[in-house]
């Protein structure tokens, strides 16, 4: 095998850090941004949530024309400016001193993290010889995964020892700097991709990949779901299962399951099996998230061993949820991919990041809404039936869906 045809070569595997470090300043700040504007600014659940969802709402909205430009300029270009004003907005974090200032700055920070994402993706795509693409971009989530094992739990650890949110938001920007400089040395040659049109061409194809529209809207259900999960499960678990300081543990072993998941799924993916990958993905998640909604009625039905119970369901859960996810994120990302001509990997990508945020933020936003006025258990209970209507609609539908759209004969 040559160097053209190595899965792990360098620029590839310098894409794959950048990737971390962009994930690891995002998730350093997530389990604890509701508890900062609660303490800090006094704000309620459900100015909370509407606070947060700025941040996804803002990047679904640069994703589908961050699509369109990095199919439209080079890819390497557009990568380093996206990285670059991703990381100043950290700056940003640290000296705001009201809700407003920070809600303004929180929202218009979704706008370079969602073009950044689509960009590294399509760099990351570039870079893999394309006898090894299916296999490189299961892979590529694993830097996600990684970070999100490590980046929560590190957060919750220095905020208990220090009580500072003010150094939480120096290591973001910090870790954003240093995936900047690591990303600046990618080299994509001109074989690697195709070559930039170097301007815009207007279409609605260009922005959103219409081919693939069941796909993106299946993964909405699964977006609103770990929307709902990773922004309250800190304060689900203290409110509601009286489980304090868990909350990096959950997040630990949720990101071992994806790592898990990424192994595991590896020679499935290797031989073209996505439909397969993701309907056992999603059938596995939705048995985690059922778990974890029924904890509660736990205590009702045997008290005596409610505490083991909780124990046992809350963490087992994380494990379930993380595996099954690792499975169907990178076989929906593949079936996206393979719906659309290779002049459209960027917009491939975006389409399935922004079917993603717009479940996300339907998850923080109504997640915040429902707990406000319904509370938690309420909230979750959404999570349940909306996972249930994901695993529905891809059975009967999205699975004929991609089968009758995809455009490579060796992947099904």
């Amino acid at each position: 095998m040559n160097q053209t045809e190595k899965l792990w070569n360098s620029d590839y595997c310098k894409v794959m850090a950048g990737n971390f470090m962009l994930f690891f300043a995002f998730y350093v700040l997530t389990p604890l941004l509701p508890l900062y504007l609660s303490e800090h600014f006094g704000a309620t659940k459900d100015m909370i949530g509407m606070v947060l969802s700025g941040y996804t709402v803002t990047a679904l909205m640069f994703r589908p024309f961050s699509g369109c430009v990095v199919d439209s300029f080079p890819r390497k270009t557009v990568l380093m400016v996206c990285y670059g004003a991703f990381a100043i907005f950290f700056a940003g974090y640290l000296a705001a001193g009201t809700l407003l200032a920070f809600t303004i700055l929180r929202t218009l920070h979704g706008g370079p993290f969602g073009a950044l994402t689509v960009a590294n993706s399509a760099v990351a795509i570039d870079v893999l010889p394309s006898s090894r693409r299916t296999e490189g971009i299961g892979f590529y989530g694993l830097s996600n995964n990684l970070s999100m094992a490590i980046a929560p739990s590190v957060g919750i650890w220095l905020y208990n020892t220090t009580h500072s949110f003010e150094l939480l938001f120096w290591v973001a920007l910090v870790v954003a700097f240093i995936g900047w400089g690591i990303d600046s040395r990618v080299k994509i040659r001109k074989s690697q991709a195709d070559a930039p049109t170097l301007k815009f061409q207007f279409s609605w194809d260009r922005f959103f990949l219409l081919r693939g529209w069941l796909i993106g809207l299946n993964m909405v259900c699964f977006g609103f779901c770990f929307g709902v999960l990773s922004n309250y499960i800190a304060i689900y678990g203290k409110e509601t299962l009286g489980i304090t300081g868990g909350t990096g543990t959950y997040f630990l072993l949720c990101a071992m399951g994806l790592m898990m998941s990424r192994i595991q799924g590896r020679k499935a993916l290797g031989r073209g099996l996505l439909t397969h990958n993701a309907g056992e993905g999603m059938l596995i998640s939705l048995v985690g998230y059922t778990i974890f909604i029924l904890l509660p009625t736990l205590a009702s039905v045997m008290p005596a061993s409610y505490s083991f119970l909780t124990f046992v369901g809350y963490y087992g859960s994380a494990l379930l949820i993380g595996l099954g996810n690792g499975h169907m994120w990178p076989a929906f990302q593949n079936m996206t991919i393979n719906v659309a001509p290779n002049s459209q990997r960027g917009t491939a990508n975006s389409t399935i990041l922004v079917s993603w945020d717009v479940g996300m933020g339907l998850g923080v936003l109504l997640g915040g809404v429902i707990a406000e006025y319904m509370g938690y258990d309420a909230a979750f209970w959404a999570v349940a039936v909306v996972n249930a209507v994901g695993v529905i609609m891809y059975f009967m539908r999205t699975r004929n869906f991609f089968l009758s759209r995809n455009l490579n004969e060796n992947v099904r």
